[in-house]
């Protein structure tokens, strides 16, 4: 199972992709986070549905320094993800 979420509020400048990696690395989950031009934080991961669903809730709650005011979700197939791999930050230093 593929989603895609695209998290809005106080989610850059934050820690907050740093804080999607660890989360999604200890589900075992394969993906990727990144900023986005608008302000939000996007993520594509892909695992078995239990895992996605933890992931899912932690995202809702966010760092410290974050707020999370809205997450957007959808389903992805296959050939939209393209080959997901071990889980990392894109277009970080």
């Amino acid at each position: 199972m593929i989603l895609h979420f695209q998290v809005q509020g106080r989610v850059q400048g934050v820690g907050f992709r740093w804080f999607v990696h660890r989360n999604a690395a200890e589900l075992n989950l394969r993906g990727w986070v990144r900023n986005t031009d608008e302000g939000d934080v996007e993520v594509v991961a892909e695992g078995e549905a239990e895992a996605l669903d933890q992931l899912r809730d932690r995202l809702r709650q966010g760092t410290r320094s974050s707020r999370v005011d809205q997450i957007l979700e959808q389903y992805m197939d296959q050939e939209e993800a393209g080959e997901l791999g071990r889980f990392s930050i894109e277009d970080a230093w």
